[in-house]
């Protein structure tokens, strides 16, 4: 068995990416991400000796890590995969009440098919399983969300009210397109690469259009109005990308920058960072989490975040709805809705009061989580013990182990990646650090004595953390997106029924995603998908084969 020595990351920080024009090579690679050979022993286990299962079956996704197995966590593990799998309703009592009044999703399954990635779809119905996609509506002008929408935008709703997008009218078009060279290798192996186009018709908005703009909030025109696609991504692993040190984060940042790499200088400018993400307990830590990294610890994270907005279930900490960025458009329209006010009372005679119809649909919805102004804070409908349990779930799940390493196409496909440049944003490994849980909640519910926890591990998530450009037709909002960990998305055919890749599934296989970050000229990675292109059929293989395989 072939073996290299692990070299300490934070010793040979020096990043790959820097070059003159697209053929160049990038001067300096860290000795271990560069290594010709794979250490089996260490690379088969992905997350760590305490974050990996070795269950390659098509529920691999779904398995607890050796850290959580043991004590009151495998119990809690158990307890909180429930609210994960089953759907949420609009009982008034009960641990899966709190659906509405509008959401996303009833439940996490439809976005996240077997705890993984979800699939391309050619429509967008929200009740759809696997359907993982969000819709990302914003102000081209600014690029920011629209006010008069969540950031996550609904379209469902829970009578009498009305959903804040009509779903019926969004269309979805999948498009072909020409690369600069033809869609094919120089061998003449030939792919194809299709992008979405996302129409939403002014018809379809039950609120006012509004964006923000030079600190006023005002009223748009549709014609200003972008959408895109942005699906979810396997939730496993997550708990492991909690544990790496912010310093670890910063100090790829910090190389990344010598080397001249363009960040993004929302996140990161001047040697330091631009933003950082501030709690509710007034503490701030690295941003990691989400495409356009909006999240940091786990306990606030996408998932935390998500079992209250997706299904709007409220909480002890967020006592009040997801309507839209502004807070009180949707409630104002809602209030003010003819049919809303004619049914309102069948649905909640409590919330009768002399105020009349209008202020009592008003209150209803716009309730937070105190009773400042004379508004009641809302129930919360999920107790604490039971996000503890969900949080225990979701830090918990296990990535699964590395396979066929020693195959000797994987072990020539592990080389190549590392020789074209791939593991210059697709940073093979990193090292956890004592992971103390941080819980950036007032509430401080998730801590070292109720979380499994995964200190001094060495990882294998290949990803830098760092946000990238690929240019791509239709491209992410902003054009920046994190570079997204490859750990376990060879078995994502086996445990979902599809392997798409990219944020919004454009690319249907590996080949398809590798090509489409050489689809500009001006893509981050256009220089390393030139050297992939001088491959043979048998060396391109070989890469797809060892990206299959980690």
């Amino acid at each position: 068995m072939n073996k290299y020595l692990l070299l300490s990351i934070a010793a040979c920080m020096v990043f790959a990416s820097c070059k003159d024009d697209d053929n160049d090579t990038p001067s300096v690679y860290p000795a271990e991400w560069s290594a010709i050979s794979i250490n089996s022993d260490v690379e088969t286990y992905a997350g760590g000796r305490l974050g990996t299962s070795f269950n390659s079956s098509a529920d691999a996704y779904e398995q607890p890590t050796p850290a959580c197995e043991t004590g009151d966590l495998a119990a809690q593990f158990q307890k909180g995969e429930y609210f994960f799998e089953r759907d949420f309703n609009t009982n008034t009592d009960g641990a899966f009440t709190g659906l509405g009044p509008v959401y996303i999703r009833s439940g996490c399954l439809y976005c996240h098919p077997a705890y993984g990635h979800g699939k391309r779809q050619d429509r967008y119905v929200a009740s759809d399983m696997g359907n993982g996609y969000l819709l990302v509506v914003y102000d081209k002008t600014t690029d920011a969300y629209l006010m008069s929408l969540a950031g996550m935008p609904q379209t469902k709703a829970v009578a009498p009210f009305k959903a804040p997008l009509n779903e019926d009218l969004i269309k979805v078009e999948w498009k072909t397109i020409t690369d600069d060279w033809g869609n094919k290798f120089d061998d003449g192996e030939s792919y194809e690469l299709i992008y979405p186009e996302v129409t939403i018709p002014q018809e379809a908005y039950y609120v006012p259009i509004r964006a923000k703009r030079d600190g006023a909030i005002v009223d748009i025109d549709i014609s200003d109005v972008e959408v895109r696609l942005e699906s979810t991504i396997g939730v496993y692993g997550t708990g492991l990308i909690d544990a790496i040190p912010d310093d670890s984060i910063k100090a790829q940042y910090l190389a990344e920058e010598a080397k001249g790499v363009s960040l993004n200088p929302a996140i990161w400018a001047g040697s330091d960072w631009a933003s950082l993400y501030k709690g509710s307990d007034g503490n701030s830590r690295v941003k990691r989490y989400t495409y356009a990294l909006t999240r940091s610890s786990l306990a606030d994270g996408p998932g935390a975040n998500a079992i209250w907005n997706i299904t709007n279930v409220t909480r002890s900490d967020r006592r009040y709805h997801y309507l839209d960025l502004q807070g009180t458009i949707y409630a104002t329209t809602s209030s003010q809705d003819p049919e809303v006010q004619a049914e309102f009372y069948n649905y909640f005679p409590e919330e009768k009061t002399s105020a009349g119809v209008e202020a009592d649909i008003y209150r209803y919805l716009i309730g937070k989580g105190d009773d400042e102004n004379g508004i009641d804070p809302v129930k919360a409908e999920m107790t604490d013990a039971n996000f503890v349990s969900f949080m225990v779930w979701h830090r918990g799940l296990a990535v699964p182990a590395a396979r066929n390493l020693d195959n000797p196409q994987v072990k020539k496909g592990h080389e190549l990646f590392r020789q074209i440049g791939c593991s210059s944003c697709h940073r093979p490994s990193w090292t956890t650090g004592d992971d103390d849980i941080q819980d950036p909640n007032a509430s401080k519910l998730c801590n070292n004595s109720n979380m499994p926890r995964y200190p001094n591990q060495t990882i294998w998530p290949y990803t830098d953390m760092v946000q990238h450009r690929l240019f791509m037709k239709n491209d992410i909002r902003t054009g920046w997106c994190r570079t997204t960990p490859l750990w376990g998305r060879g078995l994502s055919l086996l445990c979902t029924g599809a392997e798409e890749r990219l944020h919004d599934c454009r690319a249907r296989n590996v080949i398809e995603a590798i090509m489409w970050h050489g689809y500009s000229s001006d893509s981050d990675a256009r220089w390393s998908i030139n050297k992939f292109r001088a491959l043979s059929k048998e060396e391109r293989d070989a890469v797809v084969a060892f990206i299959d395989a980690i």
